[in-house]
């Protein structure tokens, strides 16, 4: 089966792309030896069939992040047939060069100018035809969210030339003779062409070095030494040199097939420019954050929540529940496991359905909004500055926003950073400073009608999350991060998208979480028989108390061994029946925020970043928590603070 293979910069409709192809027939698997999941699919196009390979987002054949060096890979490992390369219509200056890279390393290439219709909107007009004389391939326009293009996509796929043009000496690097040395001494084969070979060694390519030091065991002393020498010559990288040559080709062939016209300032653009700007994007971050607050906190967490514990399982399902149990089963420790103050029903699924899955799903429709507009690349923009302060860019900003929808799930995407020393940083604070949509969904409402506790609240994690990245930037070794992200523009949200995202969001967390509230009572309900829940609430009793909070919020940290949001959820039964209030409410909850990470981040975390990482992670954070906490209680208490 022929392959075809789809790169291209983030936020371009690859992916879109991918599926108008293949249409259902699709598989999403990690690539061998990585953490980066790479889709699959089938198409068949005229009268044969193709594996087409969706790749991670790349801007240049010269990788920085893991999701680059596997797009790479795919490209050389896979051994494409064709290479469909795809572009935002509205950056073909900043996108061309990795098409020329393409082109220099030998791929069969069609190149595909997606999102057309915003381009014209922006009065940018490409002559399609003179760039494909410029460049000497197919080129087709196209908006894959429309469907528009495919069909001339397909076309051009199937009558694809058998042959090339060589690309050698498409641009005059002032390398040439270098780079036209090392391609002479090179005898091995090479999945790409020996003259991007020489060229990627020249910019000092570790991956591309170590395959040509294998297969040019003679040769390779000499080859290296006429890198370094070339090296020598120049003051700035060479990758720096060869970049600024490839953009001043790009540039040229730009002049020739684009015409701007002088189009109107659009709301949207104004809107875009008012997000990044630091004057105007910090309020309108603070707005969405209160929009969030009352769609989450209100409708979600107080309004919704209250309808299903109080009225669906307070008046109907447990009272029903228990009856039947109890008339059922005669031996009060085996209701003790489906029923009364610890049992699977009464508790668990309670805990699962009735406080945790509303405010889950209001956060995940409220954050699928904000993900369809194209608003987080934008708020990466905005606090680039901010962060780097404590060790990390705006890129983080991606993982860091999604954990508090789950915190699980954004270690995962901390493999988009690229350095070892922002992906530990960046877990580090998951874990530490930044609450899952269901545990942030029961703080708020915890903390709902008392504005002083919830600003004290967010102003000790804030604090915190702000100091702790600070002082790891300066403990841990490394460069400092490099900033780089495409913005996409402002849309109105599809409400079909929105939908899809919820649902599969909030399915696979009731995959992930109805199990684990299930064996937590489970594991409760064996330690009450063995007495070793007692025991373990006894010396939780102990940490709690020292906090200034009563020994029988104990119970709740013990729960958020298992999970920080079964523990939230447990404090909010507490401020239900009187027992928390007021100083030691606010306590409790900073206190189990900070609290070590949940059983599924912990595993999450210890696949990305190893046991050791992880084990010094927890024990760091279980003490610190407390620690802070004790602080916290001893300041407002000494200061006769009454909230």
């Amino acid at each position: 089966m022929r392959k075809i293979v789809l790169v291209g910069s983030p936020n371009v409709g690859k992916s879109v792309l991918f599926n108008a192809l293949t249409k259902k027939y699709v598989t999403v698997s990690n690539y061998p030896g990585t953490t980066v999941e790479v889709s699959r699919g089938k198409a068949k196009i005229g009268e044969a069939e193709y594996q087409i390979i969706d790749t991670p987002g790349m801007y240049s054949l010269l990788p920085i992040t893991e999701e680059e060096r596997v797009a790479r890979r795919i490209l050389l490992e896979e051994k494409p047939d064709l290479v469909i390369h795809v572009i935002d219509a509205k950056n073909l200056e900043r996108m061309l060069p990795l098409t020329i890279q393409l082109l220099e390393s030998g791929f069969p290439t069609i190149l595909v100018l997606n999102i057309m219709d915003e381009a014209e909107k922006e009065g940018i007009i490409i002559n399609k035809n003179l760039l494909e004389k410029e460049l000497g391939i197919p080129v087709v326009g196209a908006v894959s969210i429309t469907g528009e293009g495919i069909e001339e996509l397909k076309n051009r796929i199937i009558s694809f030339p058998q042959k090339t043009r060589d690309y050698e000496g498409f641009i005059s690097y002032s390398l040439k003779d270098e780079i036209e040395n090392i391609e002479s001494i090179l005898t091995s084969s090479y999945p790409i062409s020996k003259w991007m070979v020489a060229l990627l060694l020249l910019q000092e390519d570790e991956e591309i070095r170590k395959m040509v030091e294998e297969r040019e065991k003679n040769n390779f002393p000499y080859i290296s030494q006429i890198v370094e020498k070339v090296r020598s010559r120049y003051v700035n990288p060479l990758s720096y040199e060869v970049a600024l040559q490839r953009q001043h080709k790009v540039r040229e062939i730009v002049e020739k097939v684009v015409k701007v016209k002088e189009a109107k300032v659009t709301f949207q653009e104004i809107l875009s420019r008012l997000t990044m700007n630091p004057l105007t994007g910090f309020p309108i971050f603070l707005l969405i954050i209160y929009l969030l607050y009352e769609f989450v906190g209100v409708f979600g967490a107080q309004i919704s929540v209250d309808f299903l514990e109080k009225t669906i399982f307070g008046q109907y399902i447990n009272p029903f529940v228990t009856k039947l149990v109890t008339s059922l089963i005669p031996w009060k420790i085996v209701q003790d496991l489906f029923v009364h103050e610890y049992g699977i029903i009464t508790l668990g699924m309670r805990y699962a359905v009735a406080i945790i899955l509303p405010i889950v799903a209001t956060f995940f429709i409220a954050f699928s909004i904000i993900e369809d507009t194209g608003y987080l690349p934008r708020l990466a923009m905005l606090i680039d500055r901010m962060f780097k302060k404590i060790g990390l860019n705006g890129r983080a900003v991606i993982p860091i926003v999604l954990g508090f929808g789950c915190d699980t799930m954004a270690v995962m995407v901390t493999r988009t950073l690229e350095t070892k020393r922002e992906r530990i940083i960046a877990s580090f604070l998951l874990a530490l400073a930044i609450p899952c949509s269901a545990q942030l969904g029961v703080i708020l409402a915890l903390l709902s009608g008392n504005a002083p506790l919830f600003a004290i609240w967010a102003g000790v994690i804030a604090s915190i999350f702000v100091l702790i990245g600070y002082l790891s930037s300066k403990i841990m070794p490394g460069e400092k991060p490099i900033f780089y992200m495409e913005v996409p523009p402002l849309r109105l949200p599809k409400i079909s998208n929105v939908l899809t995202k919820t649902y599969t969001r909030v399915e696979w967390y009731l995959k992930e979480v109805f199990p684990l509230f299930i064996m937590a009572s489970v594991l409760i309900w064996i330690g009450k028989v063995t007495r070793l829940f007692d025991l373990l609430v006894r010396l939780m009793g102990y940490p709690v108390q020292w906090i200034g909070l009563p020994k029988d919020s104990a119970v709740a940290f013990l729960f958020g061994f298992f999970r920080r949001d079964f523990g939230a959820a447990g404090l909010f039964d507490l401020k239900r029946s009187g027992v928390l209030t007021g100083v030691p409410l606010l306590v409790a909850v900073i206190t189990m925020t900070l609290f070590i990470p949940c059983i599924a981040q912990f595993s999450m975390t210890v696949k990305e970043r190893g046991l050791k990482t992880a084990l010094l992670m927890a024990g760091f954070i279980f003490p610190f928590a407390f620690l802070i906490g004790g602080i916290v209680n001893l300041i407002l208490t000494t200061l006769g603070v009454s909230l």
